[in-house]
C-alpha cells in the first residue's frame, strides 16, 4: 500500500470502548502503523513487524499478560 489514505484501520481489542485510551493498528506491506483513533490526522507511528511484535511483547509482560 503505497498512502496512508489506503490503510485500512482496525481498533485494536484492548481500546477502551469508552471513548479513551483508543488506538488502531494498519497494516503496510512490510511494517505495522499506529494511530490515536480519537484523533486520525494526527501523525502516526511506524513499526517494522519485528519491532512492533517486540513492542507487543514487552507491553504484554509489563501488563502481565501471555507473550
Amino acid at each position: 500500500m503505497s498512502g496512508w489514505e489506503q490503510i485500512r484501520w482496525r481498533k485494536s481489542s484492548h481500546s477502551d470502548h469508552q471513548g479513551g485510551n483508543c488506538v488502531e493498528l494498519g497494516r503496510l506491506d512490510a511494517a505495522v502503523a499506529v494511530r490515536d483513533s480519537k484523533n486520525p490526522n494526527t501523525p502516526h507511528l511506524t513499526f517494522d513487524r519485528a519491532a512492533f511484535r517486540a513492542l507487543t511483547r514487552k507491553i504484554r509482560s509489563e501488563a502481565g499478560l501471555r507473550p
